[in-house]
């Protein structure tokens, strides 16, 4: 079968670095186009990858008739917008996340899917690494018996005041940015989703932003995420599980290089220094790629979603309480 055709929606550094690489060495799509607000811009990123066309606004790609497939990861506060006009314009999406600023406004979303008949696809590669395939196969199995409680953190130095991270009316902060990790990953493990949720948040005196949020979501049956994100605190990520009689650790659980391989930690709790613990290796793998190709086979119809849009809005309703415990600093209900 041949190839699905994207286009690529700006000239964003996560596009350059990560996803316009992976469709490229992947075996179910090619670009077709790319756009950008700066034609130049455009022009010379396409010239760089060997794209075959470029443009110097949105619409011309949303235009393009042989673009089947769109890739969005413009800043935060234009998911919504942008995504609904190309699903209007008879395309799929691959949108990044956080799929909007909020639950509300992301409804947009299901409506321009269930007109247009495209499918829409919050773009959260960590779900499709092996490593997080496998630690939801040996929860499901009990190795670490009833699992109880999840400990989380992803964060990293982002000092430039200028970067979208750092801008609130462009969706900036650390919850909308990496705290969205603690918290995908959690319902994956859990396969529930929350049932209150409390944060505590610092923000940012010069920008608004929040620089460091922490949460403790409850989840049904007792189950608990306690999480930590942060764009100014040093280079960090990890995720504990534990359970009743054991624990998983997943050392870089959110961004592993697709040149390293990575490892899950899974400890009978036998020891208290973690001699008792094994360690399973996996080889190297391409995340991104591994989400491009997914979603180039649900946008042919060869594969059902496993995470709907409506996953993604799901996930923006823990955000909105978050967020609203952070003002009210009661516990709120998603």
């Amino acid at each position: 079968m041949s190839k699905v055709v994207w286009g690529i929606l700006s000239s964003a550094n996560i596009g350059i670095k990560r996803v316009i690489p992976a469709i490229q060495a992947g075996e179910r799509g090619v670009i077709g186009a790319i756009a950008s607000r700066d034609a130049a811009k455009a022009a010379a990123t396409a010239q760089r990858f060997g794209i075959p066309r470029s443009y110097g606004s949105y619409e011309a790609l949303l235009a393009d008739p042989d673009i089947e497939a769109i890739y969005n990861p413009l800043p935060n506060h234009l998911h919504v917008e942008w995504t609904v006009k190309a699903l209007d314009a008879g395309k799929h999406v691959l949108c990044e996340k956080p799929i909007a600023l909020d639950a509300a406004e992301a409804q947009a979303m299901v409506a321009a899917r269930d007109r247009s008949g495209k499918r829409v696809i919050e773009a959260f590669m960590v779900r499709h690494h092996p490593q997080w395939h496998r630690v939801r196969e040996l929860v499901r199995a009990g190795r670490i018996g009833t699992v109880c409680a999840l400990q989380s953190a992803f964060t990293f130095p982002m000092r430039d005041p200028n970067n979208v991270r750092n801008v609130p009316a462009y969706g900036g902060g650390a919850l909308y940015d990496v705290g969205c990790y603690p918290i995908v990953t959690a319902r994956y493990v859990f396969g529930a989703e929350p049932e209150r949720a409390i944060a505590l948040v610092n923000r940012d005196a010069a920008g608004g932003v929040d620089q460091v949020t922490s949460g403790l979501l409850a989840f049904p049956r007792g189950g608990q995420l306690v999480f930590s994100s942060a764009l100014k605190l040093a280079l960090y990520q990890r995720v504990v599980i534990l359970g009743t009689e054991g624990r998983i650790e997943v050392p870089v659980p959110f961004t592993p290089p697709k040149e390293q391989g990575t490892r899950i930690i899974i400890d009978s709790g036998g020891s208290v220094d973690g001699s008792s613990a094994a360690v399973e290796q996996l080889a190297p793998v391409d995340q991104y790629l591994l989400q491009c190709d997914l979603a180039a086979a649900a946008f042919r119809g060869e594969l059902e979603q496993e995470f709907p849009i409506e996953d993604a809005i799901a996930n923006m309703r823990v955000i909105d309480a978050l967020y609203r415990s952070a003002r009210s600093g009661r516990w709120e209900k998603p």
